[in-house]
């Protein structure tokens, strides 16, 4: 069962939802704001696991074909051009997907789909066949590859793009809830164990207020939050500072670890001269 790693704080619902989808042999999917540790998740989950991790990030221009495998034509029309003998085996033409890679894994491999909306719209159905029956057909040599072990399938999404209703049905679905101060806490202290807490007092409190500010464009995320509290470290800033409004036009020391447009930083000082009237 799993209930995080020493380096991976899981909320008991998030801990309740990856052991739901293991059971079920389900595609877990897992949806939440850019840094709330969606892809870290299926990293700890296989380091939990001691198992493999296969990894297939998604771009705006993959198709489903590329996870379970290509045939290279190009190479073999060269190769029989030039009267290579590897021409008389197609299957020196065969690129292994990474599904391919994942049925065939002689130990329960968890596979991350990584931020599927990245896809075309109908990514995620030409995918349904697969995923549920754990196999498919390759017709360049007529194979039937299917899985003689069931991966564990994370799939994380950002919610750029709404997800076919039928692909939804085949999947357990679980929303990281951005941490709660408490809960980021601890997460803190798991990276950062030495941290003086008069310092993460005080730097919670200005994320937590910048993350509410209205009218921001991006809300900065956790893993913001952790690189920004490693520069304070190592440039060893006072933590009286990070409350000083006068500082840099209303700006927190390193601003540019949370702060990622020139409007947002704009809005910050345009609020702290405001709020100085």
């Amino acid at each position: 069962m799993f209930k995080g790693t020493t380096t991976y704080i899981a909320s008991s619902a998030l801990q309740q939802a990856v052991n739901a989808a293991i059971i079920l042999e389900k595609p877990l999917l897992i949806k939440g704001e850019p840094g709330t540790g969606k892809t870290l998740l299926a990293q700890e989950l296989a380091k939990s696991l001691d198992t493999e991790l296969i990894q297939w990030h998604i771009k705006s221009t993959t198709k489903a074909q590329q996870g379970l495998y290509e045939y290279d034509a190009v190479s073999r029309l060269r190769d029989s051009q030039l009267g290579d003998v590897r021409v008389n085996d197609v299957n020196n033409y065969i690129i292994k997907g990474k599904l391919w890679q994942a049925f065939t894994a002689t130990h329960r491999p968890v596979l991350l789909i990584d931020e599927i909306d990245k896809a075309d719209i109908e990514f995620p159905n030409d995918l349904l066949l697969e995923l549920d029956k754990m196999e498919f057909h390759v017709y360049e040599t007529q194979q039937q590859i299917k899985a003689q072990i069931r991966p564990i399938v994370i799939i994380t999404s950002n919610n750029e793009k709404e997800l076919p209703d039928a692909f939804l049905r085949r999947c357990f679905f679980h929303y990281i809830d951005f941490p709660t101060p408490s809960e980021m806490q601890a997460i803190i202290n798991v990276h950062y164990p030495n941290i003086k807490s008069q310092l993460i007092t005080q730097a919670l409190e200005v994320f937590f207020h910048l993350r509410e500010v209205r009218g921001l464009k991006k809300k900065p995320s956790t893993s913001e939050l952790l690189d920004w509290l490693k520069l304070l470290l190592a440039e060893d800033i006072d933590p009286k500072t990070l409350q000083d409004k006068s500082h840099q036009g209303g700006l927190m020391p390193l601003f540019g670890a949370l702060l990622k447009n020139e409007q947002d930083v704009s809005l910050i000082e345009k609020l702290a001269f405001m709020s100085k009237r």
